[in-house]
């Protein structure tokens, strides 16, 4: 007696299988290279050759002036942060602030950006495009999507929408801390 039942494929699975094999790899390819473009290539041509006086960013981005986090960064004149809500600074202390890729980040944007309001006078932010679909399914890291088709915003928060795994995040926490 033969035990093994022998696999035939129909028409169907072999058209689903190819197309599985022809379509997801591009896919795959797109994704992780429009997430380079976003937080390598625009991200450092942005910083090219300029200064702010207040970096609040994830990661270990050198702003050129103070640079602040809620994790200790080793960057130069780096200031930790207890409350991204209530920052250490003066009001107006700043010219030009920073916030690079650490919105997507923050339980309430509106109030973490009306404190970087209070301390500078501008505020350029560099979110996650909605081309950057890798950014999208970061479900241990990302709580919003920005409803953009740029990475730079200067003294706007652009209008975003709540991610469906922000519930994942609360049960398990975040997978980094920014």
């Amino acid at each position: 007696m033969n035990f093994v039942k022998q696999f035939d494929p129909g028409i169907p699975e072999l058209l689903l299988f190819v197309t599985l094999l022809v379509i997801f790899p591009p896919i795959l390819v797109y994704m992780a290279v429009m997430h380079v473009i976003d937080y390598k290539i625009l991200k450092n041509r942005h910083m090219r050759g300029k200064k702010y006086d207040l970096n609040i960013s994830c990661g270990n981005t050198d702003g050129g002036g103070i640079n602040a986090d809620i994790v200790k960064r080793n960057v130069p004149n780096f200031v930790l942060v207890k409350d991204i809500y209530n920052l250490p600074f003066k009001d107006n202390q700043f010219k030009e602030t920073l916030c690079s890729h650490t919105m997507e980040h923050v339980e309430d944007p509106d109030k973490f950006y009306a404190e970087l309001e209070r301390v500078s006078k501008n505020v350029t932010l560099l979110v996650p495009p909605l081309w950057d679909i890798l950014a999208l399914f970061d479900i241990g890291e990302h709580k919003w999507q920005f409803l953009s088709s740029k990475i730079v915003h200067r003294n706007n928060l652009p209008r975003r929408v709540k991610l469906p795994y922000w519930g994942y995040q609360k049960k398990y926490g975040q997978k980094i801390r920014c």
